[in-house]
């Protein structure tokens, strides 16, 4: 066996040896490696024009007892976060939609609701509020800070763009919050960055998904974002954004509600919204 190596790299490294028969089988699933999960056997020699026995051998030459392994493979690595589609089901919007919806469902079965109270108010108290985000991350981190911004001065997004975390990071003072957002497919360092975090500020908010592994955090959130698309969804993330963004403007208060009239206010003064 050839270990974890992705399909595409173990087809580069067997491309000498192989027949023209089985180059033409590995030149399509060179180019669409992710239909690999989708045919058996048979399906794929049909779709190639080539016989079932030159699809098992070049599987075998490839480090696969068959296709079923080579499809568990591709498996395999979806569930790491690779954009590998493994359905062949037509109604991808249908899947896609009861996915989300079973991940919102387990958002509300599971979540420490006093937690999250907790950790919004944490949130609201702080004279600054850090919200950091990688990768997938970053994105849901933003949605968070524009909606913290309209409750309470003082949260910065980081980093900033182009930049990197150690000269922000730096200036991270213990009575901080901070909000961590490090779903699969992490940057390395992801670990190192966490336990910085630790080190520095007790008021820790994580919003990850369970292939971090388990963690001794109290306000840790995860977050299920399995998909029928080949990309992750990040429904139930959003919406516990959404829900920690309230509760914290729950927590303010007056002060939430006083900042949120003042910005509306700004807005229709700078015209910057649609009418």
């Amino acid at each position: 066996m050839t270990g974890s190596r992705g399909l595409v790299a173990r087809i580069d490294g067997a491309w000498p040896t192989l027949s023209p028969q089985e180059q033409r089988v590995a030149g399509f699933l060179r180019a669409n490696p992710d239909e690999s999960a989708l045919y058996n056997s048979s399906e794929l020699a049909r779709r190639v024009g080539v016989s079932k026995a030159t699809v098992s051998r070049l599987y075998r030459r490839l480090g696969f007892a068959d296709s079923r392994e080579a499809r568990e493979h591709l498996r395999a690595r979806r569930a790491a976060g690779l954009p590998v589609p493994v359905d062949g089901g037509t109604d991808r919007l249908a899947a896609q939609v009861a996915t989300d919806a079973r991940h919102l469902h387990a958002l509300a079965a599971s979540l420490d609701r006093a937690a999250l109270t907790a950790a919004a108010g944490a949130l609201a108290a702080a004279p600054r509020v850090l919200v950091i985000g990688l990768r997938s991350g970053f994105p849901l981190a933003m949605l968070l800070r524009q909606a913290l911004a309209q409750g309470r001065s003082g949260v910065l997004l980081l980093p900033g763009p182009g930049q990197t975390l150690g000269e922000e990071l730096a200036a991270v003072r213990p009575g901080d919050a901070v909000v961590l957002v490090g779903l699969r497919r992490r940057p390395a360092g992801f670990a190192r960055l966490l336990a910085g975090l630790r080190a520095v500020t007790g008021d820790l908010v994580l919003i990850v998904d369970p292939s971090l592994g388990p963690t001794d955090d109290p306000w840790r959130f995860d977050v299920a974002i399995e998909s029928a698309s080949p990309f992750d969804s990040y429904a139930a993330a959003a919406s516990l954004v959404s829900l920690l963004a309230g509760e914290v403007l729950d927590a303010l208060g007056a002060e939430g509600a006083a900042r949120v009239t003042a910005v509306e206010r700004t807005y229709l003064e700078l015209q910057e919204l649609e009418p």
